[in-house]
């Protein structure tokens, strides 16, 4: 057990490769009720979180869900989260442990004079994940919610093990899966409730460890490596989610109007390591006598059997196929631009 943003948090439980393979191969359960949990509701919500982050909340179905972010007005990244469309005036937002407070309070002030309440919900709010190819066997014989209809990246109001739910299908694996939000009161009991229904098929719980190694595989980021306040969402290689067309203007715009414009210096690439040695995250990285980058995270990749990383690294070092080395020790060790993720599920 270890700190994590202000939470004891478990590492492992019954070892990070076992948990790993257990999530690759059947279903594991996390305990992710350190995220920060955030409604916003009223007949303004939409506009207002528009306004707010560098997506448009607003152009969801309800019932639909976004990958998104909040950034500065540099265009520098605050936190990176994920924003619902509970009903047509209602929203969820949820965003990294870390940043919660930071995210609330930003909102709080953008939201300022629009015609929505902002509720943080964050410590009243229980949140489990269970991912893996039998999640769905597992959790349809306990919920109400249509699970066949409830696509990626969706969310549905129901009950599971009978307890008041709101159920995603979203994730942070590269496995299919479901995350179910309750009220805190009720956190032992559906965690208990999803262990047990999940016993046959051989579910397991799930550390941070595992929750590691899996969305490297899958290429996603983590906030704090491959995301913080230096970087902007075009670096990222996720440009994609800035919607600069959108009719709302949002704080960041005109900066990240600049970077679509201009382009980027530098951009996050995946590495596999070609020598003996694993990257791990600050580790300088070298295109011959100058320095390329460095490395923002780095594993032993359990489900391919090689070293895997990311990096950030100057642009014209960023095709795939280059050649690059990353400094272990003090020794240059040779490794390979790939593109991301290194891990994709078959659907």
């Amino acid at each position: 057990m270890i700190d994590f943003a202000g939470w004891l948090m478990p590492v492992q439980y019954a070892g990070i490769l076992e948990e790993h393979r257990a999530v690759r191969e059947r279903a594991g359960l996390f305990d992710l009720s350190h995220m920060g949990e955030l409604f916003v509701e009223g007949e303004a919500a939409g506009e207002g979180l528009a306004g707010a982050l560098v997506t448009d909340p607003p152009s969801l179905a309800v019932g639909r869900a976004q990958y998104s972010m909040v950034v500065a007005p540099d265009g520098g990244i605050i936190d990176d989260l994920i924003v619902y469309r509970v009903t047509a005036n209602r929203y969820l937002v949820v965003a990294n442990a870390s940043n919660a407070k930071v995210v609330s309070d930003a909102l709080a002030e953008r939201l300022h004079g629009v015609r929505a309440v902002l509720d943080d919900r964050s410590l009243t709010t229980a949140l489990v994940a269970i991912q893996g190819p039998r999640s769905v066997e597992i959790v349809r014989p306990m919920t109400d919610v249509d699970l066949d209809g409830l696509r990626y990246y969706a969310i549905a109001e129901g009950t599971v093990a009978g307890i008041p739910a709101l159920v995603a299908r979203t994730g942070y694996t590269g496995e299919d899966g479901f995350e179910v939000f309750v009220d805190s009161a009720h956190a032992v009991e559906i965690w208990d409730a999803l262990m047990a229904g999940g016993r046959e098929a051989g579910i397991a719980p799930i550390g941070l460890g595992a929750r590691d190694t899996l969305r490297l595989e899958a290429g996603m980021p983590l906030y704090g490596n491959e995301l913080d306040r230096s970087t902007n969402p075009f670096e990222a290689n996720l440009g994609r989610v800035v919607k600069l067309g959108k009719a709302n203007d949002f704080v960041g715009r005109s900066a990240l109007e600049r970077v679509a414009r201009d382009g980027v210096e530098r951009r996050l690439v995946g590495l596999v390591m070609r020598g003996r040695g694993i990257a791990r995250h600050g580790y300088p990285v070298w295109s011959g006598d100058r320095r390329a980058g460095a490395v923002t995270s780095g594993t032993q990749s359990p489900t391919l059997g090689q070293a895997i990383g990311m990096a950030m690294v100057a642009t014209v070092d960023a095709r795939p196929g280059t050649m690059l080395d990353v400094e272990i020790r003090g020794q240059r060790v040779a490794a390979e631009v790939v593109a991301l993720p290194f891990y994709q599920r078959e659907r």
